[in-house]
């Protein structure tokens, strides 16, 4: 499967939560932790090819996910993604460490998931901050954000990863893994 997503940064996700029900779109799961892990050879050679394979927990369902390089349209981002659901997460890690892949990244959210028309619609708070993800038919996503009182320029090119690797850079005391402090 072929994702496209635009992925814009808020100040507060209240306002595009509100507008979402207004317009009559509909929530798929409510707000949940999720706990992300990259998984990598000791030479990076997924993250060199700008691929990623990642476990991904939430509640008690863990997902594998590959997806392979970015391509850009615009703000549309699109990339192959390939999911599989797997019983355990600490089983599906051990599996890859015995392919030669070990974790090397964790990142956290708390994600909210709706649907609006035919747009998947994510309000994400992380340790750096508010995101809304749209994803969808590439031509459906500026759109859906203008409807949601977003403007589609200000989608951001980066990965949760690479955005926090900048974050970081303006704060350095903060941590490598983009985590949720106790």
């Amino acid at each position: 499967m072929v994702e496209s997503e635009i992925k814009i940064p808020v100040i507060e996700l209240e306002p595009t939560r509100a507008r979402l029900v207004t317009a009559g779109a509909k929530i798929l799961t409510p707000a949940e932790k999720e706990v992300n892990v990259l998984f990598d050879t000791s030479t990076s050679e997924l993250a060199t090819g700008s691929r990623v394979l990642r476990i991904r927990r939430v509640g008690d369902r863990s997902i594998l996910t590959f997806k392979g390089p970015a391509v850009w349209d615009g703000a549309v981002k699109q990339r192959r993604e390939i999911e599989l659901a797997v019983s355990s997460a600490e089983t599906m890690a051990e599996r890859l460490n015995a392919l030669g892949y070990a974790p090397w990244m964790r990142y956290e959210k708390i994600r909210e998931s709706w649907i609006f028309g035919q747009v998947r619609v994510e309000l994400d708070h992380t340790p750096m901050g508010d995101f809304v993800e749209l994803e969808g038919p590439p031509h459906d996503l500026p759109e859906a954000a203008t409807s949601l009182g977003l403007d589609p320029d200000d989608a951001v090119r980066g990965s949760y990863i690479s955005l926090w690797e900048a974050h970081r850079q303006h704060n350095p005391g903060l941590g490598r893994y983009m985590i949720f402090e106790p």
